[in-house]
């Protein structure tokens, strides 16, 4: 499974990551419209023959191969394997597809992921900790003009979810977003923390 899959034209992935053939995923996830995110999403559904989860009508513009788009909407399902991917809501923009997501992707054995998507801080976060109980959450830093700066991130965590593990992400690509520096000293004090990097692994 990928996760909005910025690749070849990000500045942090390493080069032996750029090479596109190598990933043959049985899903694409989508959270919103923006280059940065759908990236090479539809290069690699084309050629692994991947579906793609993401807004109905965005997935409509995208020409993705006849059968590939599974289009929801918050409070969607799709089942993929023993994997559930849970649509919820986010506050951002998309266009063209009319509204950003986030994902809640739980397993079989219970346990799931928050992928926050480019979301601001927002109060339907007590309900997706209600419904979903995330134990690990991707979390969107990055602050700037277009999106949550690392100290609403760190707030976001503390006042509506209980993570064993918190990724930070979408900082320190380019100039306009916090730093690495910034994103570990605001969100220093989270439980369960832990900075990654393009081609690292880890298991939880």
């Amino acid at each position: 499974m990928l996760l909005d899959p910025f690749i070849k034209n990000d500045p942090k992935t390493p080069a032996k990551f750029k090479d596109l053939s190598q990933y043959k995923p049985a899903t694409i996830l989508l959270t919103h419209a923006h280059g940065d995110h759908v990236g090479d999403a539809v290069a690699i559904a084309k050629a692994s023959n991947a579906k793609v989860i993401g807004v109905f009508d965005h997935l409509k513009s995208l020409g993705l191969p006849k059968g590939a788009a599974m289009g929801g909407d918050p409070g969607g399902k799709f089942k993929i394997g023993d994997v559930t991917v849970h649509i919820v809501p986010a506050m951002h923009s998309s266009s063209p597809g009319g509204r950003p997501l986030g994902f809640v992707i739980e397993f079989a054995d219970g346990r799931s992921i928050y992928d926050t998507g480019d979301t601001w801080i927002f109060g339907d976060m007590s309900l997706i900790q209600e419904i979903h109980s995330p134990n690990i959450i991707l979390l969107q830093t990055g602050g700037g003009p277009y999106n949550q700066d690392p100290k609403t991130a760190a707030l976001a965590i503390r006042k509506y979810f209980k993570p064993d593990v918190v990724i930070p992400m979408h900082y320190g690509t380019w100039g306009i977003l916090a730093g690495e520096d910034e994103v570990k000293a605001m969100l220093s004090g989270t439980t369960g923390i832990k900075f990654m990097q393009p081609g690292d692994t880890a298991s939880f």
